[in-house]
């Protein structure tokens, strides 16, 4: 079920097929029409890194979590993200007109399930990925309620740690 708010935010919608998965908040699709692959980066939300960066020095630091566990919490995440969606599922990618693109030029955006499901929402109400705070998007306040939820009630990556 769709909860962001289909307003002027809201921009094209492009029906994709998943090819490969990046970690637990990215994977690589094609474009159906085009046959153009990319990355995207589901957009809100943020899932522990699964090698040693330096995000992982920086996440070690700021929350005083051992990388070795960051890194195991990012593996968790990893996986309840291909147990909700599958290579050469078809999708649909809906962005914000705002912030089609990352720093990296990953494409940001909400991927919509054939159930009609939205997977950043599921990610962040079972607890496997966290409201991504530095930069706005039409469903942040959501997710930071969504994820409050999710730690209260120690789902996911919360019934191992209280922060991640």
């Amino acid at each position: 079920m769709k909860h962001f708010n289909a307003n002027e935010l809201m921009t094209k919608n492009i029906i994709l097929k998943v090819k490969k998965f990046v970690d637990g908040d990215g994977l690589i699709a094609e474009d159906y029409l085009t046959k153009r692959e990319f990355e995207i980066r589901l957009y809100g939300i943020d899932a522990p890194e699964m090698n040693y960066c330096n995000k992982i020095k920086k996440d070690e630091k700021e929350l005083h979590l051992p990388a070795a566990l960051l890194i195991k919490l990012g593996y968790m995440s990893f996986e309840f993200l291909k147990s909700n969606i599958s290579i050469g599922d078809k999708c649909t990618l809906v962005q914000e007109k705002n912030n089609l693109q990352d720093k990296y030029k990953r494409s940001l955006g909400y991927l919509i399930l054939n159930d009609g499901r939205v997977l950043n929402e599921i990610m962040i109400k079972e607890g496997y990925a966290k409201p991504y705070n530095d930069v706005f998007c039409e469903m942040l306040p959501m997710y930071q309620e969504w994820n409050l939820e999710a730690k209260i009630n120690l789902k996911g990556l919360y019934s191992i740690v209280n922060k991640f």
